[in-house]
């Protein structure tokens, strides 16, 4: 038994041919990421500190669809959204609907240490992020003329939702390339620690063009994000399918109740429910790792105690 962290950058149609000055910025963040998380470990940092450690970083990062990079929704405005779990008291806090609050995992964190309650969202959670004084800033800092355009292609293509089949959005010429979200991504960082305390953290902006209102899997406990005293998970993909799925809960009750492996476990909830729609990252009190998705491709990362590291987009045998 060993330390160990997965994390993803989002799961999705990412093409084989994305073009390496979209593709290296994001692979070389994954991977300062992960350091980030490993130093954080070897220094004996808990498991819950360094999975929202972690997700702020991605959070601040402009290349995924979390925090800074978050996708607009069809009106042109960000609704951020984020969760996070502790595994040894199963204590966790859900944030959504947030448009001013710069790194939406912490605020998650304080709805469970700083409230009776699991989830807050829209004009509550912006209330309480006022009066635990975290950072916020004008809406206007989450819109960019990259987002200002994925918004634009999205609704030209008429896409009221990720379409999974369509890895790829340009504009009528062809000649700018813009990462939709599904191939900019939802960000999660899942955490065993070296006293085998677990924890998963997952943030999003969500789906490019979605209805004013909508929430997806991140902020579900179950769902998107999930963590006992066996293993963690957080998923990325369509939320939609993922909620229906509850994959992050049912990785769990496979290794609890069925005694599955945690690959055996993870493999079967993203097999479960539809093609091109899910991936999820996941550690075990073991420092197992697993890492599967049936989408085209997920940014992701990991490392273990025992030396191993990898950072990925395409399966195995494409990377």
């Amino acid at each position: 038994m060993g330390w160990a962290l997965a994390l993803h950058g989002g799961g999705g149609g990412i093409p084989l041919d994305y073009p390496p000055e979209h593709l290296q910025p994001r692979v070389d963040s994954l991977r300062l990421c992960l350091q980030i998380g490993v130093e954080a470990l070897e220094a004996g940092n808990p498991a819950l500190d360094v999975a929202e450690l972690v997700v702020r970083e991605l959070e601040n990062n402009p290349h995924f669809n979390a925090g800074k990079g978050s996708v607009l929704t069809c009106n042109g405005n960000v609704e951020m959204e984020a969760s996070i779990m502790d595994g040894s008291t199963k204590n966790c806090g859900a944030v959504s609907g947030l448009k001013t609050v710069v790194n939406a995992i912490s605020l998650a964190r304080l709805v469970m240490e700083k409230s009776p309650h699991v989830y807050l969202a829209f004009d509550g959670a912006e209330a309480f992020a006022r009066e635990q004084g975290v950072e916020t800033v004008d809406s206007s800092y989450f819109v960019n003329e990259e987002n200002i355009e994925r918004l634009k292609q999205a609704k030209e293509a008429n896409r009221t939702q990720l379409d999974y089949t369509q890895p790829t959005l340009k504009d009528l010429n062809g000649e700018k390339w813009i990462p939709n979200g599904d191939s900019q991504g939802t960000v999660g960082c899942v955490v065993v620690d070296i006293q085998g305390n677990l924890a998963s953290a997952t943030s999003t902006g969500g789906l490019v063009n979605k209805m004013m209102g909508r929430i997806g899997d991140t902020p579900i406990i179950g769902a998107g994000t999930y963590a006992n005293h066996l293993c963690a998970i957080s998923a990325t993909g369509k939320g939609e399918a993922i909620i229906r799925g509850t994959i992050a809960r049912d990785v769990a009750a496979l290794v609890e109740f069925k005694g599955l492996s945690l690959k055996d476990a993870a493999d079967y909830a993203v097999e479960s429910i539809p093609k091109n729609t899910a991936g999820l990252v996941a550690v075990s009190s073991k420092g197992e790792v697993a890492m599967p998705f049936n989408t085209l491709g997920m940014f992701r990362a990991c490392a273990t105690e025992d030396g191993y590291s990898e950072v990925a987009v395409w399966p195995s045998t494409m990377n």
